[in-house]
């Protein structure tokens, strides 16, 4: 391209280029300098993308100066193309508007910042970076395309607008909206408030640092609004008060640190709201965040730590194989157990054996006692009609064993009653001139207590109905000595 063919704001940008100086075409007025007018922009600040992409590629230099394209408030007419172009340059076109999406597909640049620009789009899949991407504040219309790029340092998309036009309305053109999947971040993703109407995609990414999603909004109702399935991240996502209409995907990430949703809002009605399903999480977060509109599935999921409130969980809960330590807050197993029974398979005895282990592990035996006994009843809904009859008959007497303080009230009953029942009808002797003297109390002892002997119930024979009432006792006395038994063995192996 020769000199001559450049107009003045062009032949301010050729001429700075060299030395990496600053050209800023701003008039300092913030009506006129909004990006979202450059279309109206006239001569004095308008570049074409064509000399954009012959100062990248033909690199102009100066001896003892570093070149660097830096530009603000420009309009870009025309097609900045530098696709599969090596440019070892600094790239700065800030507050400018695009009129045609730039292709950057395969390109190698130093650095590339597009802040508070206004783009159609971004076609840039496998672009290479050997420093920060910033999109701070972009405001981009159609889709951003960054698919199997390598950032060695951070992403930056605070503040960004994406899939959205000026007027506020969307376009659907059937592609997710941010594509950042297989993407390579050395260092973090930073996208706080984001704003993505349509798909935003993640798969395989791998952030080597942390990806910040504070204050976000994701929407794509009725579809998916995040896909993150296997997505590595080197510490935490932060994701604290986002807003996510549609589906959470992060099937089978790595996330070592925190998943952080505290006060954050996610719905899909109707469909699947979060799925997380084989991922490895260190800690879950969803303190005082609003209760979730949708079904979510965390099975064979392994977290550390789960701070949720009961209230938080949806109607429909996937739970099978889910792994997990600690449950925050600290709370009544009658609390928790609600969530349990709204696996959409029914009964799952893993859920309640991880359910009893995390009480357990806190020393809080009576919780999982209780836990123990719920897995009992919705054991006993799946069981044949005999075997439902004779769990109804455990739990009312002793609690499946769980409740030895109810197996002493009922022994405590029995005694009492057997000891009027005897008092007032003694049992003939076996051998008259050789029994002892009849106590109706030790007698009801003796049937009941299948160890103690006080030598009344070899010496006595009861008849009639007080012969069935003695069968009776010793039943019941086997059963119900037993389960206190197995109570005062775990209070003293807990000790």
């Amino acid at each position: 391209m020769e000199i001559t063919e450049l107009s003045p704001a062009e032949r301010r940008v050729w001429d700075a280029f060299p030395r990496g100086v600053p050209v800023d075409f701003r008039t300092g007025v913030a009506a006129e300098d909004d990006p979202d007018t450059g279309a109206g922009w006239g001569p004095e600040r308008t570049v074409r993308g064509e000399v954009l992409r012959a100062l990248l590629i033909g690199g102009r230099r100066e001896d003892g100066e570093v070149a660097a394209l830096r530009v603000t408030g420009a309009r870009i007419s025309g097609s900045l193309n530098v696709r599969y172009a090596t440019a070892e340059y600094a790239v700065l076109l800030a507050g400018c508007h695009f009129e045609q999406a730039p292709n950057l597909y395969g390109a190698q640049l130093r650095q590339l910042n597009l802040s508070d620009s206004v783009l159609p789009g971004l076609t840039a899949a496998t672009l290479r970076i050997d420093g920060v991407l910033r999109l701070t504040g972009c405001r981009v219309s159609g889709p951003v395309r960054l698919g199997g790029s390598r950032i060695t340092q951070a992403l930056f998309f605070d503040r960004a607008r994406i899939g959205v036009n000026a007027d506020g309305s969307t376009a659907d053109n059937g592609e997710a909206v941010l594509q950042l999947n297989h993407v390579i971040a050395g260092d973090d993703l930073w996208m706080p408030g984001l704003v993505v109407h349509g798909e935003s995609r993640l798969d395989g990414a791998a952030v080597n640092g942390q990806i910040l999603l504070n204050d976000a909004e994701l929407r794509n109702p009725g579809a998916t609004a995040l896909q993150a399935e296997t997505l590595t991240v080197g510490s935490d996502v932060h994701a604290m008060r986002i807003r996510v209409e549609g589906r959470t995907n992060v099937r089978g990430s790595r996330i070592p640190g925190q998943l952080n949703f505290a006060h954050a809002r996610l719905s899909n009605p109707g469909g699947v709201a979060v799925r997380a399903s084989s991922c490895t999480v260190g800690e879950l977060w969803l303190r005082e965040a609003a209760p979730i509109e949708g079904e979510v599935n965390l099975r064979r999921a392994q977290i550390d730590l789960i701070h949720a409130d009961p209230a938080i969980w949806p109607r429909e809960v996937r739970v099978d194989g889910l792994t997990y330590t600690v449950l925050l807050p600290h709370l009544p197993a009658e609390q928790r157990l609600p969530l349990l029974e709204r696996e959409e398979e029914g009964y799952v005895p893993y859920a309640y054996e991880q359910l009893t282990a995390a009480y357990r592990r806190i020393g809080d035996d009576d919780a999982a006692r209780t836990v123990l006994l719920a897995r009992q009843r919705a054991h006993r809904a799946t069981l044949p009609g005999y075997a439902r009859a004779w769990g109804h008959l455990q739990d009312v007497t002793v609690g499946y064993g769980f409740r030895p303080v109810r197996a002493g009230a009922w022994l405590l009953s029995l005694l009492l009653i057997g000891t009027l029942a005897y008092g007032l009808h003694p049992p003939a002797p076996l051998k008259a001139g050789e029994a002892p003297p009849f106590n109706a109390f030790f007698y009801t002892l003796d049937l009941l207590l299948p160890i103690i002997d006080f030598g009344q119930e070899k010496a006595f024979n009861p008849q009639g109905w007080y012969q069935w009432l003695s069968y009776l006792l010793i039943a019941a006395g086997w059963l119900l000595a037993t389960t206190i038994a197995a109570g005062i063995t775990r209070s003293v192996s807990r000790q």
